[in-house]
């Protein structure tokens, strides 16, 4: 695949190891397009956490009855297919020989039953590091369907989170425009989650984990471009997020394991500080053209949609954030204040909350990132 030299791909983020436009073209920041999603009963600000449930590492394994109660969104990782395109996706506690700390299935289910009544979400998040996921066929798209829904049955879950990365998603030659994608796999996933959405009903809770290579970097280079050579998965979520808006509970796009992204001020951007979180997030707010193209836009989602992602500790990925740097974003996004050398393109108080991969790795940091939202956000 060619190289590209401005925003290049350094990792995948939720690992299973240690460590893990002009203003002409933008929609107003004040007029986000209206979608038919309620909020998943999601209180204002939300803390959303992975949770390390099918393996271990080195930051150790947390029973979900252990989680605390901060925790708004819990996605249990994670779901991964038998083969790359079978569809067909799997799900099993870790292993007592990995965690000798396991709870039992009997257990679990009850701790899920526990924490939604006492107002949270527990979903199945499909993909990570090594669950590498391309529904190429109708027949993995069934699969995917049948096998996702049999995990949420099985455990009572209340939806679905889709973290696919490294090859999961790729743009086909030829496939150049976000609103109408052609390419298999993209299109037999919208299929799927609208499918598994019409199952559940408007309770079944939609979010989205991707990294900034197939979202922000589309402002840039979206797929293999117009005479081919580019990297087909650059910004490979958007024809996803696009057509899933409607559906969609929260995105929180992975602010970590980055390479530098071109911001709305056409700068490129570096991860681990205030100015990184407030210019990608700023991208999902206010739309963004595609591919440069100033006629091309992908529209704003609503601050209620949207989440920024960050690593727990330095132990869980690259792009750490300082806490104080966290707020500085947060003030910025949703005050005007402090915003440093990253003006936004509005003031978003609406903004739902954070994400950190992953609740195993804050728990090991003695809560830090907990703490800090709670002091933040009041809780």
């Amino acid at each position: 695949m060619a190289v590209l030299a401005v925003a290049a791909e350094t990792s995948t983020a939720h690992a299973t190891g240690a460590a893990d436009a002009s203003a002409a073209a933008r929609p107003a920041a004040d007029t986000p397009p209206t979608t038919g999603q309620r909020a998943a009963d999601l209180p204002a600000h939300a803390l959303v956490g992975y949770l390390h449930t099918s393996f271990a590492n080195g930051s150790g394994y947390t029973r979900l009855a252990d989680v605390p109660d901060s925790w708004d969104i819990i996605d249990l990782a994670f779901g991964e297919p038998t083969s790359t395109t079978s569809g067909d996706i799997r799900f099993a506690l870790c292993p007592r020989t990995e965690c000798p700390g396991v709870e039992t299935e009997d257990e679990f289910k009850a701790a899920v039953k526990a924490k939604q009544a006492a107002g949270k979400k527990v979903l199945i998040s499909i993909g990570g590091q090594n669950g590498q996921v391309q529904l190429t066929t109708t027949a993995a798209r069934d699969a995917f369907v049948k096998s996702v829904g049999g995990i949420i049955d099985r455990y009572g879950l209340d939806g679905l989170d889709i973290d696919f990365e490294g090859h999961s998603l790729a743009l086909d030659n030829g496939d150049t425009d976000f609103r109408n994608p052609t390419t298999p796999a993209i299109v037999n996933l919208i299929s799927a989650v609208r499918t598994l959405k019409g199952k559940y009903g408007e309770k079944f809770t939609l979010t989205m984990a991707p990294e900034t290579f197939f979202v922000q970097l589309g402002h840039q280079y979206y797929g293999s471009g117009p005479f081919g050579g580019q990297d087909p998965r650059s910004g490979a979520y958007l024809p996803v997020i696009h057509a899933l808006r409607d559906d969609l509970t929260l995105l929180h796009v992975q602010d970590y394991n980055s390479g530098p992204i071109m911001g709305l001020d056409e700068q490129y951007h570096t991860m681990g500080g205030a100015d990184f979180h407030i210019a990608m997030t700023d991208m999902l707010l206010a739309g963004f053209p595609v591919a440069g193209n100033k006629d091309n836009v992908f529209p704003a989602l609503k601050p209620s949609q949207v989440a920024i992602g960050l690593p727990a500790s330095t132990s869980a990925g690259n792009g750490h954030t300082p806490p104080a740097e966290v707020a500085d974003a947060l003030n910025c996004l949703t005050k005007n204040a402090d915003c440093g050398g990253y003006r936004p393109h509005g003031s978003w108080p609406e903004l739902r909350g954070l994400m950190t991969w992953s609740i195993n790795w804050d728990r090991y940091n003695d809560w830090e990132f907990q703490k800090s939202f709670d002091a933040y956000f009041g809780g």
